[in-house]
């Protein structure tokens, strides 16, 4: 298998071309004919996470925030970005990465952390989606429960007595979508990282701001993609791995 078929069935999964145009999604190191054994799933590129595509010998990274994500003007081991890149290549590891696509198609990043915040009846369209609770809860509890889910802290704004039942969710730093839980009745929103200003208008709103942080959101959904695809692997004979990365993302390299 080649990386130019890894990144068929990914578009099957999450078509590139529905990502946003200010987007860099798709193959962004490496050769489309270059041979595929091993691939490594990660949120971000670091150089944890290439220490560990080496110690398992993938061939392939597929990441979820893409790099050069904004234009770059040089290619340097002086720029973080650029060591990253430079690195890839002496590794001869290629780079796809699956961003906005991915949050967007469905069974992708939020479609999980809707499932992840136990949310049933799931709507919704782009990067926004609701869902009904199981039953009445108070955000305290909600709150606790999301904790365990997503195996991260949250933070709450808003009274933390009040009922919930309705909620409305964007992954990563998706505040901006707040308003459409608005206009969905949802009684509470759930993101990564909610902006400030955000935060006041929903709470003036009478929505419940629950931030969970951004790896905390995004993650399940890359580990989701790897799991899709392990699958339509082992449904065609091939020899390719699927890992997940296991370093969290502000994981220090090592000091040589």
């Amino acid at each position: 298998m080649n990386v130019q078929t890894v990144y068929n069935v990914i578009h099957s999964v999450a078509p590139f071309d529905t990502q946003m145009e200010s987007d860099n999604s798709g193959l962004l190191v490496g050769s489309p004919r270059q041979e595929v054994t091993r691939i490594l799933f990660a949120l971000d590129v670091t150089e944890t996470v290439i220490d560990e595509a080496l110690s398992i010998g993938a061939e392939l990274i597929v990441s979820h925030h893409p790099l050069m994500f904004s234009p770059i003007r040089s290619l340097t081991d002086e720029d973080y970005e650029g060591r990253l890149l430079r690195r890839l290549c002496r590794e001869n590891i290629s780079l796809i990465a699956a961003h906005t696509n991915l949050d967007r198609a469905r069974g992708g990043i939020n479609d999980t952390l809707a499932a992840l915040c136990g949310l049933s009846d799931v709507s919704g369209e782009g990067f926004f989606r609701s869902g009904i609770l199981p039953g009445d809860l108070t955000v305290r509890n909600y709150a606790d429960l999301l904790t365990a889910s997503l195996k991260t802290t949250v933070r709450i704004l808003g009274p933390e007595d009040r009922i919930i039942r309705r909620v409305g969710l964007c992954s990563g730093s998706g505040s901006d979508e707040w308003f459409r839980a608005f206009e969905d009745h949802c009684d509470a929103f759930v993101s990564g990282e909610i902006k400030h200003h955000h935060a006041l208008a929903m709470v003036d709103a009478g929505i419940i701001g629950l931030e969970c942080g951004h790896f905390a959101t995004e993650e399940p959904g890359i580990a989701a993609l790897a799991e899709a695809l392990q699958n339509a692997f082992n449904h065609v004979e091939c020899n390719v791995r699927v890992f997940v990365s296991a370093v969290s993302a502000y994981t220090l390299p090592r000091t040589p």
